[in-house]
């Protein structure tokens, strides 16, 4: 009986490596997809290990369901263990071998209903960039033609009226036409990113968990969904720096010689949340200096030192730091130069 069962997961063809609790490789097997359940329905509970990739969730519970200890691995901690040649039979091997380490880090199993947020999140942020690819594509080619216009949605009202217009514009009739077809495709991923959007605040406004984390400036319904269908369990991580650092917004260090230097954020982990914080942070930032009242102190003299990108990267830093402990306490939002946030 195989004490880890390390799989490499693929479309249709799956390779498992069985070792014993002393790490000895006791078989190698190739699977095809319909294969899979039946084999680990006739054996009995093991632990399981495989890589986090985009069907690793989906297996985790089918096999978890079958009475197995499913555990996932990010794949930057199984490439160290790939020997020489990349092949499914190494890359099961190596995630055999990683899965063994005992300060391996794992990748929490989601669940279906966390996976659906979570497609709801990256289908509303694929249409937002789609829109962006078309917007940036239609003022490049009127510009061409010396129709300009500044960036942002709001400003495409002068390039309409400009498509409108195109005769006294000196705009060709055939980019006039191209032009009308960029604005339609512009409105119809409109709608649907607003659709979505409206999808997101209802459910952002459905469960407590996701209204209590919106009582922090800069955190809105998009920023709420996204910790929730992305970051495990905020218990899992013992303070609220080691939830920055899972979000890569921490310095990247390279110390050596008892000489500590740090660098740039080091842009690990969840990217999609680091971004949205950050966004979140420049909009605090924009309120801060117009409205000038009830400024954080700490904030002030950040401004007056640092630049403003840089001040919004350490505020999405103490953004992520209050949010793991509102979660965790179950408390609203307090402003830091009222009660230090943990």
């Amino acid at each position: 009986m195989a004490h880890l069962i390390a799989i490499d997961l693929a479309k249709n063809v799956f390779q498992l490596h069985g070792v014993d609790d002393r790490g000895t490789a006791l078989f190698r097997k190739k699977l095809r997809r319909e294969q899979v359940v039946p084999f680990f329905t006739t054996i009995e509970p093991t632990r399981i290990a495989m890589e986090a990739c985009a069907t690793a969730h989906y297996w985790a519970r089918e096999l978890s369901g079958l009475g197995h200890t499913v555990k996932l691995i990010a794949p930057q901690y199984v490439k160290p263990f790939v020997k020489r040649q990349k092949n499914d039979m190494a890359d099961a091997e190596a995630i055999a071998e990683a899965a063994q380490r005992p300060s391996m880090r794992f990748v929490e199993p989601k669940s279906i209903e966390k996976q659906s947020r979570a497609a709801l999140f990256r289908t509303r942020d694929l249409l937002v960039r789609q829109r962006t690819q078309l917007v940036n594509s239609l003022r490049g080619t009127l510009a061409e033609f010396g129709a300009i216009s500044a960036k942002g949605i709001p400003q495409l009202s002068r390039l309409k009226s400009a498509l409108e217009e195109a005769d006294s514009h000196g705009l060709p009739e055939g980019v006039a036409e191209l032009g009308k077809m960029y604005l339609g495709k512009i409105e119809d991923v409109s709608k649907e990113i607003d659709t979505l959007t409206l999808k997101i605040k209802a459910e952002g406004t459905s469960r407590p968990e996701l209204r209590r984390l919106q009582t922090m400036p800069g955190v809105g319904p998009i920023i709420a969904l996204a910790i929730d269908s992305f970051v495990p369990d905020m218990k899992s991580f013992r303070r609220g720096r080691d939830f920055s650092a899972w979000l890569g917004l921490v310095p990247k260090q390279h110390s050596s010689g008892g000489k500590d230097r740090l660098g740039k954020t080091s842009k690990m982990g969840q990217r999609d949340i680091r971004r949205l914080l950050i966004s979140g942070a420049m909009a605090v930032l924009q309120w801060t200096q117009r409205s000038k009242k009830n400024i954080d102190p700490w904030l002030a003299r950040m401004l007056e030192k640092k630049p403003r990108l840089m001040v919004a990267v350490a505020l999405a830093n103490r953004m992520a730091r209050g949010l793991w402990a509102m979660t965790v306490k179950n408390e609203e939002f307090r402003p830091s130069h009222k009660k230090a946030i943990a």
